[in-house]
């Protein structure tokens, strides 16, 4: 198939999903645009934030769309191009658009309550236990996965040569690897991040205290990142990559405890222009290419025995793997913590909820056709999936995405593949960064939730934003530090759609409440259920076997905490619809 027409069907699906069963939801649910969202009505200047419609946007699809939507997509094409794009298609309109909007908009309903308490009004206190326990053990998970993707961007190489400069060239610095010139790619986008974050606050004083106008605000926020390019493209930083995942936990740390608009919404709103622009500069070099004649360099279906002993068997393995992509629980943390906090009228969450969602789904499908349309599979396999005697071993997703830009936007737009390739980097790290603050700052949310509810009296420590925060850096810590990515990657996925099915669980019972039939809801949750209580169980013998005891611990209580939202969840439909049924013999005997 040409690249073009396959890019092209992929914008047509999506829009079509937003304008008919995005539209039907939102309509089932009630949304209501004359009704005060809790941002309006309580406005305490630190997490209850009106944003505009457009800021908030750009903030909530760089939060949720991280390199989830890069990285999964990039594994799992191991399995073929067909499988994986009709799960980004159909699961996203289905499933995972439906999540995002119906978290989104119950938690606006619930005065921007986490996703958790929402579960709390339903299966009670031990149902608001669990569900806090097991959305901290997926951020853990998340975090942990991301921390060690971020490091490896900012510290990626690639040989010179094959990003079409001689060896005299000066654009880029080099080092040597094997006698071989590599460009430092990584350094560039190290040190675009540190000139953005050191920038940040200034963004943040002139937004949301001096009320500068938006369009003005994105002006400065473009100069920022070309600047930080610039200076990047002179002077990269180059460090190791775990002394970056320490300056990461500590930056972390600060930007998890001090207000929203200090640093986590205007570096949010400066790198969202960064991505925004990536997203619409890879799909017009998609296009571009096709109508250069490239095709897909992929075979449709590809299920051999490389392919189950990278991930395992494509079902539920295909679903958990491209995650983020297509459905993700990560998205309700984020749409209930903090989103939910900032929307200024009920009339956006169908906007917002749903829409970024989807541009979600489209940047996963640009990541599968800029990848087959830039390396053949061969190529694909030796960057993601590397044998060394005979075993795979860890591989660089980050940089197969960066290279496979940077031969995109040659093929397609002319533009020189080492700027192409720069600019995958710095795409991709934009993401990684916003969604790790944002997410450590959720967990210490969830954290002083649970305290709550575990403590009559809790001690004066756990009232600490500072200690709460610093318990999500540590526990994160020892995670990354112990595991791969790719390692990590499986159980990872699985958590998050897990959370997604429990988290349309908790939405299908608040709709009922209600009286609200929320079979668009209900349906995809236990869909979503029994794919991801089935890869988690493989991957628990696979744990043990293996004697990993951190993951299989982490599996474990993965599976405990689950179980019991479900058993909860069950007890309360069948005491709602025995007190229904009372209710209506009551009435007829009236």
């Amino acid at each position: 198939m040409n690249i073009a027409v396959a890019m092209l069907l992929s914008i047509a699906g999506l829009t079509i999903g937003f304008f008919t069963w995005g539209k039907y939801v939102a309509r089932r649910s009630g949304v209501n645009p004359n009704l005060p969202t809790p941002a309006v009505r309580i406005n305490d200047g630190v997490d209850y934030v009106p944003a505009k419609p457009i800021v908030l946007l750009g903030h909530h699809y760089a939060s949720i769309a991280a390199a989830g939507p890069i990285i999964g997509p990039t594994l799992a094409l191991i399995y073929g191009f067909i499988p994986a794009w009709l799960w980004l298609l159909f699961g996203v309109i289905f499933i995972g658009a439906v999540h995002d909007f119906s978290a989104l908009f119950v938690s606006v309903r619930e005065n921007g309550r986490s996703i958790a308490h929402i579960a709390k009004k339903t299966l009670g206190n031990t149902g608001f236990a669990l569900f806090l326990s097991f959305a901290i053990l997926l951020i853990m998970l998340v975090n942990a996965a991301f921390l060690q993707l971020t490091a490896i961007a900012l510290t990626s190489t690639y040989p010179i040569s094959k990003l079409g400069l001689p060896p005299d060239q000066t654009l880029l610095k080099t080092t040597i690897v094997k006698g071989e010139i590599y460009g430092k790619i990584g350094g560039i986008a190290s040190t675009s991040v540190i000139i953005i974050t050191i920038f940040a606050p200034l963004v943040g004083y002139l937004l949301y205290k001096k009320h500068i106008k938006t369009y003005i605000a994105s002006l400065i926020a473009l100069s920022i990142v070309l600047i930080s390019v610039i200076i990047g493209l002179k002077f990269p930083v180059s460090l190791n990559p775990q002394i970056w995942m320490v300056i990461i936990l500590i930056y972390s740390f600060i930007a998890s405890w001090i207000p929203v608009w200090v640093i986590l919404q205007p570096r949010d709103f400066t790198n969202v222009h960064f991505l925004y622009i990536g997203l619409a500069t890879m799909v017009l070099g998609i296009i571009g290419s096709g109508l250069a004649g490239i095709k897909i360099q992929a075979p449709t279906f590809n299920i051999d025995s490389l392919s189950m002993e990278a991930l395992g068997p494509i079902w539920p393995f295909l679903f958990v793997t491209i995650a983020c992509g297509a459905v993700s629980g990560a998205h309700s943390l984020i749409a209930t913590g903090t989103t939910s906090k900032q929307i200024s009228n009920e009339k956006y969450t169908h906007l917002i909820g749903y829409g970024a969602m989807l541009l979600e789904s489209l940047l996963g499908m640009s990541v599968l056709l800029v990848i087959l349309s830039a390396v053949d599979f061969e190529h694909y396999k030796e960057l993601v999936w590397p044998i060394e005697n005979g075993h795979l071993k860890q591989g660089n997703a980050p940089l197969a995405f960066a290279v496979s830009v940077g031969k995109t936007l040659n093929n397609g737009l002319g533009i020189p593949i080492f700027f192409g390739t720069i600019f995958g980097i710095l795409m991709l790290e934009g993401f990684l960064i916003t969604t790790i603050d944002t997410l450590f700052r959720l967990m210490r949310y969830f954290f002083e939730e649970l305290w709550n509810v575990l403590f009559v009296k809790k001690p004066a420590i756990l009232e600490s934003r500072m200690f709460n925060a610093l318990l999500a850096i540590i526990l994160t810590a020892i995670l990354s530090f112990t595991n791969g990515y790719q390692k990590i990657w499986p159980i990872f996925g699985s958590a998050n759609q897990l959370l997604a099915a429990l988290t349309l669980v908790a939405v299908t019972a608040w709709f009922a409440q209600k009286s609200i039939k929320a079979y668009f809801a209900a349906i995809p949750a236990g869909f979503m259920i029994i794919t991801t209580m089935a890869s988690l169980s493989i991957l628990l013998k696979k744990y043990i076997e293996s004697k990993n005891l951190t993951l299989t611990i982490t599996d474990i209580l993965l599976l405990s905490l689950a179980s019991g939202v479900i058993v909860l969840t069950f007890k309360y439909f069948f005491k709602l619809r025995a007190e229904l049924s009372k209710q209506k013999f009551v009435e007829q005997m009236k």
